[in-house]
């Protein structure tokens, strides 16, 4: 089929109580993408250690640390490139192969890092060689993420796929919260010198290890109703879905961009930047900022959670408004109380922020009713990679040059991003999502 949409009829799933098999589905793919995820981001709880390590001592900490988030900005720049070939042969062969595929791609090059010779063996070989994984890691979830949303969403019925994705969500982020509460054990267990000259290795040998028992356990998963469905039907696209995404969808595909950007500012800015601010700008140690962290990212997986179920209660567009304003105030409060307040007073703020940062657990359920199910895989992927690759690639680097500027640049950024989302929502009533 090559038309703008697919057979109604196999758009999703009819209603239903949810059961077992949606259990083990939703459970594996959670656990399956929190291990994956875990993987991409344990590189920014030791950027200041790999600036220091993979780049010559003779720079000044700001340039240092500018391009370690550079080599960072690396992998979201690739994602593009995994994500539009993996969903392109996920519209056409089947969702689950390359929702297996991913995880192993992602595996290799994160056990690679952990082995990874320094500057001060191999010079400009090391910079290059760790910009080199990060690519590939970029590729590997460039397909994970949107693979996951698409592959639960078409094995749970229509009124659960707020549930569903937010649900999925929780587990992506409970991967930075296994990097965080690994951290925080790193801290514990190794002094400061110790984790500098081999200790910083071992959780990426970790993460790699990790990365092959996911793919083992995506093995016990099975191929959607959905796309079982239309290929019985012979409804798949037998085209290009590409072509006719930008033909029929643009409209889609922006407001998934800006969705998208959103995300990142919940992910990259709320949680994986605001450690670093914290101890960097203003001095806190840091086993006490991974203990406020850690609480925080778990606020945001329950987040995620509950704003995708509001989302199968009252809404997309409600929920956006609600939470979208909930999280402008909540960010701006925790940010000017940096430096101000104590630390029991700040740690309930970052969790109470990080609580309504769980919007993101809402986006999914968005983008899934964009598009059609025989392109809906290469609409998503496409979309939310390129615009990771733009935001997410320069987020880093701008906050950095804000923080720079002001203590509380990243206030600003997130209130921008904060009223961008409410926006969106009182945009969504009008397409009655």
């Amino acid at each position: 089929m090559s038309g703008a949409a697919a057979d109604a009829d196999v758009q999703y799933n009819p209603p239903r109580k949810l059961n077992r098999n949606d259990a083990k589905t939703l459970s594996l793919s959670a656990l399956g993408g929190a291990l994956e995820f875990y993987d991409f981001i344990i590189f920014v709880f030791y950027a200041n250690v790999i600036s220091q390590l993979f780049f010559p001592a003779t720079l000044d900490p700001f340039w240092a640390s500018l391009n370690t988030y550079g080599a960072f900005a690396a992998g979201y720049f690739a994602r593009p490139l995994g994500g539009v070939v993996m969903a392109h042969f996920g519209d056409l062969v089947g969702r689950k192969r390359m929702f297996t595929l991913s995880i192993l791609l992602m595996a290799i090059p994160t056990l690679c890092i952990g082995f990874l010779p320094t500057f001060e063996s191999i010079g400009y070989a090391a910079p290059i060689l760790l910009l080199l994984m990060r690519v590939l890691q970029g590729i590997a979830i460039g397909g994970e993420i949107p693979a996951a949303w698409v592959f639960v969403a078409e094995h749970v019925p229509q009124k659960r796929i707020g549930l569903a994705d937010g649900t999925l969500t929780m587990g992506l982020v409970s991967g930075i919260l296994l990097g965080s509460l690994m951290a925080l054990a790193m801290s514990l267990i190794f002094s400061e010198q110790t984790i500098q000259e081999w200790a910083w290795r071992l959780p990426f040998i970790v993460g790699g290890v990790l990365g092959f028992v996911a793919m083992y356990l995506r093995r016990w998963l099975e191929e959607t109703p959905i796309f079982k469905e239309m290929k019985a039907r012979k409804a798949l696209h037998d085209g290009i879905p590409l072509k006719t995404i930008f033909a029929h969808y643009k409209g889609a595909m922006v407001l998934s961009g800006l969705l998208t950007w959103l995300l990142t500012g919940c992910v990259v800015v709320m949680l994986l930047m605001a450690p670093n601010l914290m101890s960097g700008t203003f001095n806190m140690p840091r086993t006490q900022i991974f203990t406020m962290q850690s609480f925080a990212i778990l606020a945001t997986c329950l987040g995620c959670v509950a704003s995708g179920m509001m989302c199968d209660k009252i809404g997309a567009a409600k929920t956006f408004v609600s939470w979208c304003l909930a999280l402008l105030v909540s960010s701006w409060v925790f940010y000017h109380s940096l430096g101000t307040a104590s630390t029991l007073q700040i740690a309930a703020l970052y969790a109470i922020t990080g609580f309504f940062g769980g919007i993101l657990g809402s986006i999914p359920y968005v983008m899934v009713h964009l598009y059609p199910a025989n392109i809906r895989f290469s609409g998503i992927s496409f979309s939310y990679n390129i615009a990771y690759a733009i935001f997410g690639g320069i987020t880093p680097i701008l906050i950095v040059w804000l923080n720079d500027k002001s203590p509380v640049g990243a206030a600003y950024y997130m209130a921008f991003l904060a009223i961008m989302g409410v926006c969106m929502g009182l945009y969504l009533f009008k397409r009655k999502i």
